[in-house]
């Protein structure tokens, strides 16, 4: 049996036999976000060609090597006075779940969170000049459009002030996080962050620094501030702080927001913050929206059609809207994968970057299976 047979057998099966909403995404578990992850990690220095940059020192790049590239990239910088083995456990965690760590010192460890900030916008900019460097391992293998920074006390206050910096980081992860008190910095940024902070830390207090951190960030920016009962200044320097629950969080947090998999959103909000032991108080913005696919009406009059289905290629959109529409196609996990409009109407979609499976296609609210065949 052909591939391209047993896929549109899994259409034929999938109409017929269920009715499925890709927001149940069950394979999208606390079990499936354990320390380590699935994949196997390798690290990058500079002794291995790694150039080296005049915003910081002591690099080390944990890359993933048998996923599916381009990966998604986090740099981490750790807090003052402290070099990176303070935070380096997060490299290969991030690393073993499919996320490029560059894990960073400073160049000066008294460093106030603005040097830290620059610090990391340059490791940032150090991933996005390997994925080009022919003799890197790295080489074709970073999403560029999918960056993150996270960093512990004033390198938490450094990621922080990154988001600010550089509207291309899409995403923040905050461990117990300092800023000044006095005259504080602007935290306006559209990155969603995500903020640890410990109840008995009594160096970045959580009233005068993570909760402030919150706050202060807009509220139409995503946020989710965690607290660690009984956990002090360096509960969350590792992905085990709070029992595992620190790296489950923030795995989740990336992967819903670097690679906008809805499934993760509801993993957080309906596991990780359901009643969490771990947890002295917790507070948060985000709510997780489904898109259902049940029960469609395959005789319903529709007023947009899609051909060739299957196809190998692109996809042809005729419609009759008279204004234009926006569209997504997501894996049936809910994992975003192509965004776009439709301003004329007959227009073209590419999907020929697309692995053979079965995809959905959202237009103003009306939802489609795509098959895409090889």
């Amino acid at each position: 049996m052909t591939k391209n047979l047993q896929l549109l057998l899994s259409v034929v099966t999938i109409v017929t036999c269920f009715h499925f909403n890709y927001a149940q995404c069950n394979d999208v578990t606390l079990e499936s976000i354990t320390n380590p992850g699935l994949y196997d990690v390798e690290t990058l220095t500079e002794s291995d060609g790694l150039p080296d940059s005049s915003d910081y020192r002591e690099v080390t790049v944990y890359y993933p090597t048998n996923g599916t590239p381009p990966y998604p990239s986090i740099a981490i910088v750790p807090g003052f006075t402290a070099g990176p083995g303070s935070v380096r456990a997060w490299g290969p965690y991030y690393a073993s779940h499919g996320i490029i760590a560059i894990v960073i010192g400073t160049n000066n460890r008294n460093a106030f969170p603005d040097a830290r900030a620059t610090a990391l916008i340059a490791a940032l900019k150090t991933l996005e000049n390997e994925n080009t460097r022919t003799s890197s391992p790295l080489n074709g293998q970073v999403d560029i459009d999918k960056f993150a920074v996270s960093g512990h006390s004033m390198g938490g206050g450094g990621a922080q002030r990154a988001a600010v910096m550089n509207a291309n980081i899409k995403a923040v992860v905050a461990l117990c996080p300092w800023l000044p008190t006095f005259n504080r910095p602007s935290l306006d940024h559209s990155a969603p962050v995500l903020i640890f902070s410990g109840q008995n830390d009594s160096t970045a207090q959580p009233s005068q620094h993570a909760d402030v951190h919150y706050n202060t960030t807009p509220e139409e920016t995503d946020k989710l501030l965690y607290e660690i009962k009984n956990g002090n200044h360096s509960v969350a320097n590792t992905p085990g702080g709070a029992q595992g629950n620190v790296g489950k969080l923030a795995i989740s947090w990336l992967r819903s927001k670097l690679n906008n998999n809805s499934c993760y959103c509801s993993l957080i909000n309906d596991e990780l913050l359901d009643n969490p032991a771990t947890a002295s108080t917790f507070e948060t913005n985000v709510s997780c929206q489904t898109l259902s696919v049940d029960e469609i009406d395959t005789n319903a009059q529709l007023t947009t059609s899609i051909y060739p289905n299957p196809t190998n290629s692109y996809v042809t959109i005729e419609s009759d809207f008279a204004i234009s529409k926006s569209y997504e196609i997501f894996s049936l996990l809910g994992e975003h994968l192509v965004s776009g409009r439709i301003t004329a109407k007959k227009e073209q979609i590419d999907l020929s970057n697309l692995k053979p499976n079965i995809y959905l296609l959202n237009i103003d609210n009306q939802v489609f299976k795509i098959l895409k065949t090889e």
